[in-house]
């Protein structure tokens, strides 16, 4: 299975030491920094909301078996019941009604480990849509919205250890 660094590094226009970097940082400086605000700034947001049923049925068929390994393999205790969950969000950020702080809230309870190694699946979910530019797109989309809940879980262990 790929690192989180990797599925960074292949999904984000960002080097291994940038990121490396910018996965040490508190949260607050991640979320101000001008690498966030960059991959921010370059999802192709018409693209994304145009394409928002191919992304809703990606995630209705994909995320049942992901949420079922979060839950078995991971130990995760609070697995959303359905996709739609997840596909609320990601439309409510696409249009710019749900913010990343929200975002790293609603993912607190995860432990780190099981976060990071949730990355790479949850990125590759998007790995059958046929459109080469609609995958990318999506998989960037994913990846700039797990990079700060991967900081996040980061700095929570670093301060209560």
């Amino acid at each position: 299975m790929q690192s989180t660094l990797e599925t960074f590094a292949q999904h984000l226009d960002l080097s291994k030491t940038q990121l490396e970097a910018l996965l040490s940082k508190p949260l607050t400086d991640c979320l101000k920094s001008p690498e966030l605000q960059q991959q921010l700034d370059s999802l192709d947001v018409q693209t994304l909301r145009e394409t928002l049923p191919t992304a809703a049925s990606v995630l209705a068929e994909r995320l049942p078996p992901f949420y079922s390994w979060l839950k078995n393999e991971l130990g995760v205790q609070r697995v959303p019941d359905s996709p739609a969950h997840t596909t609320k969000w990601v439309i409510g950020f696409v249009n710019k009604q749900e913010s990343l702080t929200r975002l790293v809230e609603l993912h607190r309870p995860v432990p780190r480990p099981a976060l990071e190694r949730s990355v790479a699946p949850l990125v590759a979910a998007f790995d059958g849509v046929e459109d080469e530019q609609i995958r990318q797109k999506w998989q960037k989309a994913v990846a700039t919205l797990c990079l700060p809940l991967v900081v996040a879980a980061r700095e929570d262990e670093r301060t209560h250890q």
